[in-house]
């Protein structure tokens, strides 16, 4: 951060090799966050460093090497604890990421514990991996799926929360922020109505984590599933955090070496938390540089993080809308993150992004894995610039320009 206590944007963009990059003769603007982070050079260099010097297999060996490994690993593990405000790392799960983790708890917690006729609760807005593991779960259960509704800015309507949320309702699984929309969910409301009716809460934080500070202990959620890659972190990185008595209560996904207490012919008996959902080798070094995207992180301040982030989409969201843009979701940037999808004038998404490439311009185009959201706003598809840390208002106006040279090419 810089004296007044806003991050300091020239600063931190040293930190990323990859911003000094040149595509198709065009300083690269990379606009792609939601999808993926980029990785500043601490993260590389430590995950370089692990493999150089200290690779071994975690809680294996009892050699210095592998007594090194399974030290930087679950030093990783607290590390994401705090990172939470858990104090407890056992309930950090460390898995590939938001999809994987919340696999885990359709096919854990929920393959054991729902009954044919309850209800799971989701919204319009869900990513897939909030929605298909629900269902491959409801098909084996006999759960039902039910939805929460948007309103036309892209906010969740509540209107009927009181009876979607109901005495059948055993599970409201629900986004902190949207990738397709940017909305920011009240999640504080959505978990003390799903807690009243006796409702356990999972919230897919892979969008909210990286901006916003969350402590899971204020927020009182039953699970938050996280994606290390969009947070700084290496691809393969993140987890899954889930109360200890739900953890203890829940099945395996996997089966394997490690997770394991005894093996029997006929049945075998689990490690204690959290090892017993991490069967095989697990990804040792990407878990070591998530652990050094949390210090990058914590170190510029999550409040000055959500700040810039802030910042930034106000000015993008105005640039876009005087330029003829069509925004998709809240036109509030205190209501949204910094992903901003779009369409502008009469130029698919997919054309917008190839000729924006050509301006070295990196956005994404597509239905973003939200096609409920496509379908709820009636367009095949959006573009999408999404913002993070290392960000300028210099590249929104790159953006803005590039789409009129768009608008030019198709004319």
């Amino acid at each position: 951060m810089n004296e007044n206590g806003a991050l300091d944007v020239e600063r931190i963009r040293r930190d990323f090799p990859i911003l000094e990059r040149v595509i198709n003769g065009h300083p690269l603007v990379y606009l792609d966050s939601a999808a993926t982070s980029q990785k500043p050079r601490q993260v590389i260099d430590a995950v370089s460093d692990f493999y150089a010097n200290h690779n071994a297999n975690a809680h294996r060996g009892i050699y210095t090497l592998g007594e090194e490994a399974t030290e930087a690993f679950e030093g990783a593990r607290a590390k994401l604890a705090g990172f939470f405000g858990s104090s407890d790392p056992r309930t950090i799960v460390f898995t590939r990421g938001t999809t994987e983790s919340m696999n885990l708890v359709a096919q854990g917690w929920g393959r054991k514990f729902l009954r044919e006729g309850d209800e799971v609760l989701l919204t319009d807005m869900e990513h897939h991996s909030n929605i298909v593991p629900w269902q491959l779960t409801a098909q084996v259960t006999g759960a039902v799926l039910r939805y929460i509704p948007l309103t036309d800015d892209g906010q969740l309507d509540l209107s009927e929360l009181g009876s979607l949320l109901n005495e059948r309702t055993k599970i409201l699984s629900v986004t902190g922020m949207s990738n397709a929309l940017g909305t920011i969910t009240p999640l504080g409301q959505l978990i003390e109505a799903a807690h009243a009716v006796g409702a356990l809460v999972a919230v897919d934080a892979a969008q909210l984590v990286p901006h916003h500070g969350v402590s899971v202990t204020e927020m009182d959620c039953d699970f938050l599933a996280f994606s290390g890659h969009k947070m700084l972190g290496p691809t393969a990185s993140g987890g899954l955090y889930a109360k200890a008595e739900l953890l203890e209560a829940m099945d395996p996904m996997f089966g394997g070496g490690e997770m394991i207490h005894e093996v029997f012919h006929d049945h075998s008996t689990w490690k204690d938390i959290p090892y017993k959902f991490e069967a095989g080798t697990m990804q040792i070094a990407q878990q070591v540089g998530l652990g050094v995207a949390v210090d990058y992180l914590q170190a510029l301040g999550m409040d000055a993080v959500r700040a810039h982030e802030e910042e930034i989409t106000r000015y993008a969201l105005d640039e876009l809308l005087s330029a003829g843009a069509t925004i998709y979701g809240p036109k509030d940037a205190a209501a949204r993150g910094g992903a901003v999808s779009f369409w502008f004038r009469d130029v698919h998404p997919h054309d917008l992004a190839t000729v924006l490439d050509a301006e070295g311009v990196a956005i994404r185009a597509g239905h973003h894995c939200a096609q409920l959201v496509m379908r709820r706003f009636d367009t095949p598809a959006t573009a999408r610039a999404s913002f993070y840390v290392y960000n300028t208002r210099d590249e929104v106006d790159v953006l803005v320009d590039a789409l009129a040279t768009a608008e030019d090419f198709f004319r």
